[in-house]
């Protein structure tokens, strides 16, 4: 009676599972990084997130046959994909600009409470499909967008409003909490309310 090989049954899949885990995860960071304007931190990303890959193909080449080492390949890429899109998401970087339309009645109101949350403003008049409104933008972090959502929505619970990513952002008035970082690694100024 043969005994059971551990190491390349369950070893071997268990490693290749978790070090494509990590190598995927690296890479969908590194991606998201490298469009939001990271050029420092994007290559060393890169840097680990191939020594790993490099690793792992030499460990399932080594055992060609091993089937289950390629489901564990697959699934740890699969799984990679989420964990890189949720450690990005829980450290939300990047610039955004929210664009709320509202009715004009409701824009001075809006843009005032806004204001006093430290957010700056930028009102525009336009016209809907209904009559006159005004475009309520402000530029803020990621992870203050939940907070000017909350906002908008308590003084206009039915407002339109978008929000879009932003490249770089400079000379406006940021909220205090954080300041936009700018191409080639420089700071915009905030202003003062």
């Amino acid at each position: 009676m043969e005994t059971f090989d551990w190491q390349t049954w369950v070893i071997l899949p268990l490693f290749v599972f978790i070090a494509r885990l990590i190598d995927v995860a690296l890479g969908t960071v590194r991606i998201i990084f490298t469009s939001r304007g990271k050029k420092h931190l994007a290559p060393l990303l890169g840097f680990v997130e191939v020594f790993i890959w490099v690793s792992i193909i030499a460990q399932v080449t080594r055992g060609s046959n091993n089937v289950v080492a390629y489901l564990a390949y697959a699934a740890g890429f699969a799984a990679g994909n989420y964990l890189g899109m949720y450690i990005e998401d829980k450290l939300a970087i990047g610039t955004l600009v929210v664009r709320a339309i509202v009715p004009e009645e409701v824009s001075t109101f809006l843009a005032k409470t806004l204001k006093e949350n430290g957010f700056g403003v930028t009102i525009v008049s336009g016209m809907g499909s209904q009559g006159p409104v005004k475009l309520i933008y402000t530029v803020v972090m990621r992870k203050e967008l939940t907070k000017v959502a909350e906002t908008i929505k308590s003084v206009h619970p039915n407002a339109f409003f978008t929000v879009e990513e932003l490249r770089s952002a400079e000379h406006g008035i940021f909220h205090p909490s954080a300041q936009p970082i700018m191409p080639f690694g420089m700071f915009a100024k905030r202003k003062s309310k």
